[in-house]
């Protein structure tokens, strides 16, 4: 065998460290995510991610929007985490209200990638978001969950999902 082979031998894993921290509302920004539904929707969340190879570092929001930062796995998509996670925390959530009450998400959402350095930052925010909001003092960039576009300005090629 020659060198070279053993040298590319030698590196056939991949190395993939990527923190993505996504964001995404309710239906029509209502505030349908109340008390009740917060804690389990946001544990089905974690456990979704969880099944797709992600692991959740921080998982916080609103009433009208979510916030969820994840050590990013390289056999799922991005669009295929919010698919999964958005669909089968809808459908409990909507199984908990006993289909008595309207609850869905918005088709779009933000995804944010950040640096390690940035990550214990976005972290904190993440955890934090109630203060945050009773103080008045959110990030509006990181607040952004997707592009907003009516018939007559429709998208620019970066559409929603």
């Amino acid at each position: 065998m020659k060198d070279s082979e053993n040298t590319c031998r030698r590196f056939r894993r991949n190395k993939v460290e990527v923190a993505l921290h996504f964001v995404w509302s309710t239906h029509e920004h209502l505030p349908l995510l109340t008390e009740e539904l917060e804690r389990p929707v946001y544990r089905c969340i974690q456990a979704e991610a969880k099944a797709l190879g992600c692991e959740v570092l921080a998982i916080g929001g609103m009433p009208d929007h979510v916030h969820l930062i994840v050590a990013f796995h390289t056999t799922v998509s991005i669009a295929m985490l919010m698919k999964q996670v958005k669909g089968v925390s809808s459908a409990l959530a909507s199984d908990l209200l006993n289909h008595a009450s309207f609850f869905g998400w918005d088709d779009g959402y933000a995804v944010f990638s950040m640096s390690a350095k940035h990550c214990e930052v976005a972290i904190a925010y993440v955890k934090r978001q109630k203060e945050h909001h009773g103080e008045n003092k959110t990030w509006a960039l990181w607040e952004e969950t997707g592009i907003e576009f009516t018939p007559s300005h429709p998208p620019t090629g970066r559409g929603r999902q």
